[in-house]
């Protein structure tokens, strides 16, 4: 099972979403999100915020087509697409696509950037992305994995978010790596690119962000 989870962000910044429907398949909004689906004549399956950012006469829409609308109050602990992220993550799926949680304000793009670490934490293995027109951006914890080409992102940075990552290793790249120190703050590790259809990359401790990019 994948979900697809369209949050408020820029609209011009989302790709096209018809790209990512498929079978067993379900689609989430948040907030604006919600009302960005129905305009693109996607039902979202279930609905989370305090819809601030929507219209009277929107609101009336998103109630008319929304079964499943979870509504909170703007004063809360978590942003709205925490709140979403957080239930999909408890329908265990195998992954999670977020879009519309880039560009715009910086704070909120860092905040939504954090999110993915906390599965990654927490030892959750459903692979999150953050999607939009030209990047995509997961987490990796410690290990050894495997990245196919994508012939519409081809630069491929590996950014630490913890005070070490060590013994990173990279095969298949133009730039390879073998059992490399990578400290918090470095920046060695951007802009690479694979050499065939496959590389991989592994490290023994640490934790990295993966940003697949076109310019």
């Amino acid at each position: 099972m994948i979900i697809n989870i369209l949050a408020g962000g820029p609209i011009d910044l989302v790709p096209d979403l018809t790209d990512f429907i498929q079978e067993n398949c379900i689609w989430v909004g948040v907030d604006r999100g919600v009302f960005f689906l129905l305009e693109r004549k996607i039902n979202p399956d279930i609905a989370f915020g305090d819809f601030d950012s929507v219209s009277p006469e929107e609101m009336v829409e998103i109630e008319k087509h929304v079964d499943h609308l979870n509504k909170f109050k703007p004063e809360k602990d978590e942003t709205d697409l925490e709140l979403a992220l957080n239930w999909a993550l408890e329908q265990n799926p195998t992954e999670i696509r977020l879009f519309g949680a880039s560009g715009g304000r910086l704070d909120h793009f860092f905040a939504n950037v954090q999110l993915l670490i906390k599965p990654v934490l927490a030892n959750n293995l459903t692979t999150i992305y953050l999607i939009d027109q030209k990047n995509s951006v997961s987490v990796k914890s410690a290990g050894k994995h495997t990245i196919s080409k994508d012939v519409t992102k081809k630069y491929i940075s590996f950014v630490p978010v913890t005070l070490n990552v060590t013994n990173l290793t990279l095969k298949g790249f133009k730039y390879p790596l073998n059992n490399c120190h990578i400290p918090l703050g470095s920046t060695l590790c951007i802009s690479n690119e694979l050499l065939g259809d496959d590389g991989t990359f592994s490290f023994s401790e640490g934790i990295l962000i993966v940003v697949r990019s076109q310019d």
